[in-house]
């Protein structure tokens, strides 16, 4: 079955339908992240409130995802996948006719629910459409979400800030296109787990010590990264508008630029992997970051934005080569593996935003860019990874 897989390729339609999916999921994420100045102004909000804001959001996807993924490992659930989009349009319903401070936060656990329960679930379905190629279908799968990420200030720059919070509201229609998508792409996903049903050979295991201490090394790179890119979705905006004094409106542009390399970064990242090796895509993406981190705090206007999108692709481009990297360590684990990946992402992420907003109202937002200069020197620990690439044709099924 493997061969046959690998032989016939990627299953594109169902690659590109899940792609579409973490579009909408991310998109509904994004908007909320990207309208903290309207929160901060209409409920004059501390930016440890908004550090909070993001804590909640994401440490509900990171305390779900690992438990989603480790229950989905031994029963696939496809048609939980509409249920997490329905989360996540309830969530950003919540946020658009919100009246205080508590009702973001429900609107940010509803949110963290949708993603927690999407995530892991769609991930193992990109690996079961992969035919062998597994950094791209995940390159394929995460560029959606990322891309949805990337739009959500522009959405939010030319659209909610001219109408208003309220406006959020229209984009549960988006929502309500995901959750009709994601019932049909469940369908695909049961019909294909039945054939997949049938005997495989058992994958080799590892010892335990070694895939104990390589998951350490993989959760602290994870935690470099996102606790970087936490600093640019939470408090970027804010920076831009306090160091050089932009309107609202161009820092949202300006994020845009970020969002969008983190984007193309996705992309180039699985397929690299696939053919040079996901250790060195880890390598090169996350210490490659550190020289134009460490120059952003003191450069100019356009030099910052510039080296902004610079960052944002290195940076994303090692996440699809780290989830492959897991999932072979640990096979047949995808959902737990995935699950844990992107739960740790989010808890990083939320972790982040707090302890940094904390930072932001003590020692001011340009201080935690300094700080948070250093954070990919952490990347060093990839040498320390064991190589466990083989060739693409031996790849062994999910």
């Amino acid at each position: 079955m493997a061969t046959a897989r690998a032989a016939t390729g990627p299953v594109f339609p169902a690659l590109l339908a899940a792609s579409l999916c973490h579009f909408v999921n991310d998109l509904m994420q994004s908007l909320f992240l990207a309208s903290y100045p309207l929160f901060k102004g209409g409920f004059a909000l501390s930016f440890a409130q908004i550090g909070l804001l993001t804590f909640t959001f994401q440490a509900t996807g990171s305390l779900l995802q690992p438990l989603v993924g480790l229950y989905t490992d031994r029963r696939p659930k496809p048609y939980s996948l509409p249920f997490g989009m329905a989360s996540s349009l309830a969530g950003v319903l919540t946020v658009a006719y919100a009246t205080h401070y508590l009702a973001l936060v429900a609107g940010a656990v509803l949110l963290g629910i949708g993603s927690s329960i999407f995530h892991p679930e769609t991930a193992r379905l990109a690996r079961l459409a992969s035919g062998g190629a597994h950094g791209l279908a995940q390159s394929i799968f995460q560029i959606g979400g990322n891309t949805g990420t990337a739009v959500g200030p522009l959405i939010v720059a030319f659209f909610v800030l001219p109408h208003g919070r309220a406006s959020l509201a229209w984009f549960s229609l988006a929502a309500l296109a995901g959750v009709l998508l994601m019932t049909g792409l469940g369908r695909w996903y049961q019909t294909h787990l039945k054939v997949k049903a049938k005997p495989q050979p058992k994958p080799l295991a590892r010892p335990r010590g070694e895939v104990a201490r390589v998951m350490s090394l993989l959760l602290l790179l994870i935690m470099s990264k996102f606790f970087y890119i936490a600093s640019i979705t939470s408090y970027y905006i804010f920076y831009l508008m306090h160091h050089f004094g932009l309107a609202e409106h161009s820092a949202q542009m300006a994020l845009f630029v970020f969002l969008a390399g983190m984007a193309i970064g996705t992309m180039v990242g699985g397929p690299v992997g696939d053919r040079v090796g996901r250790k060195a895509v880890i390598w090169g993406s996350i210490l490659g970051a550190l020289p134009f981190s460490l120059v952003l705090p003191y450069a100019s206007l356009p030099v910052t934005v510039a080296l902004s999108g610079v960052i944002g692709l290195i940076l994303s481009s090692a996440f699809p080569s780290i989830i492959v990297y897991g999932q072979e360590l640990m096979p047949g684990r995808v959902g737990t593996v995935s699950g844990l990946f992107f739960g740790l992402a989010f808890g990083i992420g939320g972790f982040g935003a707090a302890l940094l907003g904390l930072l932001a109202d003590w020692q001011g937002i340009d201080f935690v860019y300094r700080v948070c200069a250093f954070l990919p020197a952490i990347g060093l620990l990839a040498a320390f990874l064991p190589n466990l690439d083989r060739p693409l044709a031996d790849a062994a099924p999910a």
